[in-house]
């Protein structure tokens, strides 16, 4: 990780919360380790007040748990939870992409394709940080054409425990990611609310099992 110049940026925790959360996803941080904020913040060289801020964050997450005198204890990933989240997502996110069609107008169309060409070159330079940004980005834009603001923030909500930051690791995800996506492109420009609900929710859907067999194969799970 590169930590910022500054310790007073605000995306500094955010940082420190991709970077722990990483660490947990790829086994560097199994389930049962403690995670001191002393000790994480000597070894970025920043304070404690942005890995607290970030560690508390994961916390919320489910998954650290903070232990009296001991720090922050890694939790255990289970299939359940990602099973769990994605049916969720699927839910609603198909929701949302249904109510888009109706109201989608040909610039958010383009802008949203802009988007997903961004997307593509990133998982083609394996650069695993712009695809999560571009990734989120198409997403967040076809929820805010939806014009419901009560599934997009559920949606919001929900998206912090779908482990975003490592989907472009994952072997054929991003081929995968490619063909849905176009398939919900493909669907919000014929205007077509049940091909765009179908599209979205078989995406979601589809994204627990090669996850699960990913972590599975770090050893992960818990």
């Amino acid at each position: 990780m590169t930590v910022p110049d500054s310790a007073q940026r605000p995306q500094l925790a955010s940082d420190v919360a991709r970077l722990t959360r990483r660490r947990i996803f790829d086994g560097t941080y199994p389930a049962g380790k403690y995670i001191r904020l002393e000790g994480l913040a000597a070894e970025l060289g920043i304070s404690v007040t942005p890995v607290r801020e970030a560690l508390f964050g994961l916390q919320t997450e489910g998954l650290l748990t903070q232990q009296p005198r001991r720090g922050f204890l890694v939790l255990p990933v289970t299939r359940r939870d990602i099973d769990d989240v994605a049916g969720v997502q699927a839910h609603i996110g198909g929701q949302l992409a249904a109510r888009a069609a109706g109201e989608i107008t040909d610039s958010q169309l383009a802008e949203l394709e802009r988007i997903q060409q961004q997307l593509e070159v990133a998982y083609a330079q394996g650069d695993h940080e712009a695809a999560v940004r571009y990734n989120h980005e198409f997403h967040r834009g076809i929820n805010r054409v939806a014009e419901s603001p009560k599934l997009a923030q559920l949606m919001s909500q929900i998206t912090r425990y779908a482990l975003e930051s490592v989907y472009p690791t994952v072997e054929g995800w991003p081929e995968q990611s490619t063909h849905d996506h176009r398939r919900v492109l493909a669907a919000l420009k014929e205007r077509d609310a049940e091909l765009a609900c179908a599209a979205m929710a078989e995406h979601l859907c589809a994204a627990s099992k090669p996850l699960i067999e990913h972590l599975a194969r770090l050893g992960v799970l818990g």
